[in-house]
Parts: C-alpha cells; structure tokens; sequence
C-alpha cells in the first residue's frame, strides 16, 4: 500500500540526476513561505486579544503569547493593534516574495530540464549502436525525444508542489499543536486518514500514466508510417489496414485520458467539503468536550484549514505527479538502455587514407543471433582501388560494408584500416572520409544547395557555391538544377517528393561527390537511374579512380567491368574473387553462370 511514497522518492532520486542538488533550493524557498505564512497566522492570536482588550495585547504565561511578545518587542514595535497589522501584512508580503521566488526558479528548473533531457538524448542517439538503432522503431525513438521529455516536465512540477505543500502541511500542523494541543493530534491524525485513503488512487493513476506513455510511442510509429507511405496507401487504397490500428492506439490514450481526468475531478471536488467538515467536527469537540477559550480556537481554525488545504493540495500533487510520470519513467529507461548501447570508440584519429582496409577471419551476426551473417572473411583493399561486391540478396554485401564504416563491429577476426586495429580508431575521423550512396536516398525538406553541401558554410560563399555546382555536374543533375527557377534554393519538400526517384539518387551522389571523399561507397547508387544517367555517373566515377577508393554493390554488370576486384559472396563468405575478365571466362566459376544469365 506504501509502494507509492517509496516511489516518490524514487523519482526526486531520478530528476536529480538531471538537475543536481539546485532543484532542492525550491524546497528551502517552501520551508521559508511556510514559516512566514505560520508567523502571519499566530499573529492574530495577539490581535484577537488585543481587540478583545480593547488596545493592548493581553499578557499571559502561555508560551505561544510570550514567544510573539518577544518578536514583537525585538522589532522594536510597541503592541499596539497597529504595529500587530502591520506585522501580519509584512508577512505576508514577504510570503508572496519567496512564493514568486519559489515558482518562478521552478519555471526555470522545468526550463533547464528539458534542456538536459532533449539534448542529452540527442546526443545519445548520434553514439547508439546501429544493432540498438535496428531494434528499435522510428515511432518509439521519436516520442522518447519529442512528447514523452514534455510530459515528464508536469511531472517535475507536480513533483515540486508536492515537496512544497509537505513542507506548509507540516509547519502549519505543528503550529496547530503548539496552540493547542488536542486540535493539532486530531487535525495530524485526520491529515493520515486522508493520505491513507487517497494512496489507492495514487497507484491508479500511476499505472494509467505508464500506459499512455507506452501508447504514445505505438500510436507514433503507425502515424509516421501511415504518412511515410501516403502515395502508395491512397493509390491503392489501403490506409484502412493501418487506420485500425491507430484507432486502437487512440481509443487506449482516450481511455487513459478519461480514467485520470476523472480521478482528478474527484480529488479537486472534494477538498473544500472535506475540509469544512473536519473543522466543524474539531470545533465542536475543542469547545463542547474541553471547553477551551475562543481565541486560541480560531488562530487553530485558521492554522488548520490552512494546513488541511496543503494536505489535499498533497493529494492531488501526488495524484498529478503520478498521472504524469509514466513519461519520465520512460525517458530514464531509454537513457539507461542508450547508456547500454552505445558505440564504444577509439582514440586513435586516422589521418588521410593511405594504405589499406584489411580483413582476416572476420565473423559478425546480428545482435548475438545464432545465424551467421558474415563467415570468416578475408580481403585486402588497397588504397585508390575500385572493389565490386556481388551476390544473392541477403548473400551479406551490406553488412560486410558496414563493418568497413565502423557503424556495426566483427565479433571475431582482425579489421584493420592503415595497420590501426578497429577497435582503436576514433570513428569520427574515419567517418569523415568516406562517402556512402545508399539504395535509399536520404533528402532533406530544405533547398536542394544544402542537401548537397549538408548546410556547410564557407566565408567564401563563392567558392561554397562552386564546389556544390561541380558536384551537381559529376552528377549529372546541373542541367535539371539551372533549369528550375529557384535553381539551387529550390525546396524539394519531405524526403524529395517533389522529386522524381532518379532525381534524388543524382542530388545524393552530388552530396557525396561534394564530401571529396577518401572512400566512395555506391550501394545500389545507380539502380533508380535511367541508361543515360547511369552512364553519366559511370563516367564520373570512373574518372575518381585512382584518385579515391571506391567500392561499388551492385547487381549490373555494367556498374563493375572496369573495377579492379571483384568478391562474389554467397551466404556470408567470400566464394570466388578476381577481376571481372577472369571471373567471367573461368567457365567453372558461380560468377561466369550469373553473368550468362544476367543475374547480376
């Protein structure tokens, strides 16, 4: 029954370690409000006695009376009902001082956290493993990042409420006993009462909260798929296939939605009757049973009403922190499972590519998977060569690539890249050199000069721009870019749409052309082009080697003829290998019957 406040410490623990020791001054602004808010409310003791005096305060040996008799006598104040107005109203003032000091460094906190969670996250994700990235779906990595860092912010401030009202809910309470005794036990005891009952809700509304931030991710993924493929969904009219799934994502959220709102209402509706009712109740019994003085009474009516709206101001903290927190539960999972999963590097900065990529005995399967994607691979690839890597789909061409880019790693073998083991190398220094055309085309929504040039500035914006021609002519697509009458500031929409499929491909090897690469990787670069494109390309490409290494995958034969090497793979291993003449008239080789048949 108490899991939930072993929680909330849980969660102070975990926004902590975003935030550091800074978010527990909000809590110290809270004990000097509260204590400000009591001193206001035992003045009226005084100014009821004074009233009922007629001009002075009424002098007793209670200890409560002699302790604000002195405070006032330190100030230099007379006791005058005057003097005891003006302290009650300074107190208060100051009360609204540190409260707009309290909630506004908090609104600077929830500022700062989002900050920190956001970027952090970011940073995680450029650094995860590509193993980690491929178990994941773009729904789930997008609402982790996007919604899910928002909603853990009303958490964070539900959070500080929570902390804040404790601290007013006790202070106040122990004024109450300090006036009286008897009234202060019976509002702490109702106080629990009312904590204790509301604590089954608080594990309610909890688990509602982790189950629309798992919601949130599944509805996200069949969004941003039913969006990715529009054209094709509409074209044949199968959107409906996804639109059930969305429909259940949403119908999930919205019962979530209700469920809490719901809870919400109740607590918010019956704080002032609960209220009300337990005070009747106290002073029923402080006057009927122990027959106590007026004044004392109504200075504890005020403490108490006071300290049993904090109490069920707590409540409904509790309830909003826990309705909210299933998104931050999510967001510090997901930054323990990145801390996991990420790629780890080297420290070695490899200079300008020189000598050789080399391979010995390398195997690699896929996320501990027991089948074997890459089988003992051996290959030497001299610096300024051309490569051809071909096989059968799923044969390993890619994967073998992506061991040469350092974004997956082998799990046994050597691979060396100028004599500097893998394991050894700073990524980022051997990412900078290569140039990778995939058989996906990645285009951004912006001008087609900064998906070339991938938003590099130059102070000369001349010679920026000269360099993004050039490519764009290697490419074969500065004809189309000059004719278009924004030319290179042109928009081309989400992912290029407003591009045809050879477009893209030309202004993705434009890019990669414009990088001046050390390594040139084409995978499947030309297959969206037509003859006269490829041909284009063909040519440009040609005339880089010698100049640059270049490893081509490709299924034409017309892509490969002229490469130095040629590595034919077939379920992970290398079988055959050569250049492509050899390969071809070896009437006895896998890659003669291929070329016969066209396969490749």
């Amino acid at each position: 029954m108490f899991k939930p406040i072993r929680d909330i410490f849980r969660y102070i623990n975990i926004f902590q370690i975003y935030l550091g020791i800074r978010m527990y001054l909000i809590y110290a602004l809270g004990i000097i409000a509260s204590v400000l808010e009591g001193f206001g409310i035992l003045m009226l003791l005084p100014l009821l006695q004074s009233i009922d005096a007629g001009s002075e305060i009424q002098k007793n040996e209670n200890l409560i009376n002699q302790i604000l008799y002195g405070i006032i006598n330190s100030l230099g104040l007379s006791e005058s009902l005057v003097s005891i107005l003006i302290i009650i109203s300074t107190a208060f003032i100051l009360k609204g001082i540190i409260t707009f000091l309290s909630l506004g460094f908090t609104a600077y906190l929830i500022g700062q956290l989002l900050k920190e969670i956001k970027m952090r996250l970011f940073t995680l994700y450029s650094s995860m493993t590509f193993g980690y990235f491929s178990s994941k779906n773009t729904g789930d990595l997008i609402n982790l990042i996007n919604e899910q860092p928002t909603k853990a912010l009303e958490a964070f401030k539900q959070l500080s409420l929570l902390g804040s009202h404790l601290i007013n809910t006790l202070i106040l309470m122990t004024l109450a006993f300090m006036i009286t005794f008897s009234f202060g036990a019976m509002a702490l005891v109702l106080g629990i009462i009312l904590m204790i009952l509301f604590l089954k809700m608080n594990s309610f509304v909890q688990k509602l909260s982790r189950i629309a931030a798992k919601e949130n991710g599944t509805l996200t993924k069949w969004l941003i798929q039913s969006l990715h493929g529009f054209k094709y969904l509409t074209s044949t009219n199968q959107i409906n296939s996804l639109k059930n799934y969305i429909n259940k994502s949403i119908k999930i959220l919205t019962s979530t939605q209700i469920k809490s709102g719901v809870a919400a209402a109740f607590t918010q509706s019956v704080r002032e009757p609960i209220a009300v009712l337990f005070i009747m109740v106290i002073v029923f019994i402080q006057i009927f049973v122990f027959e106590l003085r007026l004044e004392p009474i109504l200075v504890s009516i005020a403490l108490f009403y006071r300290a049993l709206n904090s109490t069920l101001a707590v409540q409904s903290a509790f309830q909003g922190t826990f309705q909210t927190i299933g998104s931050m539960e999510l967001v510090h999972n997901e930054f323990i499972n990145q801390q996991n999963n990420r790629q780890e590097d080297g420290v070695i900065d490899l200079k300008k590519f020189k000598k050789e990529i080399l391979l010995k005995n390398v195997d690699f399967t896929y996320n501990n998977s027991k089948k074997i994607v890459l089988d003992q691979i051996s290959l030497r690839i001299p610096s300024r060569t051309s490569i051809a890597i071909v096989g059968g789909s799923g044969a390993g061409k890619t994967s073998l690539v992506d061991l040469i880019t350092l974004i997956n790693r082998p799990d046994n073998g050597e691979l060396k890249i100028d004599g500097v083991p893998h394991s050894q190398i700073k990524k980022s220094s051997w990412q900078n050199q290569i140039g990778y055309v995939s058989q996906d085309t990645i285009i951004f929504d912006d001008t087609i000069a900064n998906n070339i040039s991938m938003w590099q500035s130059k102070k000369n914006k001349d010679e920026l721009y000269q360099n993004i021609k050039n490519a764009a002519k290697q490419a074969n697509i500065l004809d189309f870019i000059e004719s278009l009458p924004d030319g290179f500031d042109t928009i081309v929409g989400d992912r290029g749409i407003l591009l045809s499929g050879g477009q893209k491909q030309r202004i993705f090897i434009a890019r990669e052309l414009f990088r001046k690469p050390n390594l040139l990787i084409l995978d499947e670069a030309t297959s969206a082009l037509d003859s006269e494109s490829e041909k284009s390309i063909q040519e440009s490409v040609d005339l880089l080697r010698g100049n640059i290494t270049v490893i081509i995958i490709a299924h034409r034969l017309s892509t490969i003829k002229s490469v130095d090497n040629i590595y034919l793979m077939d379920n992970g291993k290398i079988i055959e290998s050569g250049s492509y003449n050899e390969l071809r008239d070896n009437e006895n080789s896998k890659f003669s019957e291929f070329a016969k048949l066209q396969v490749l």
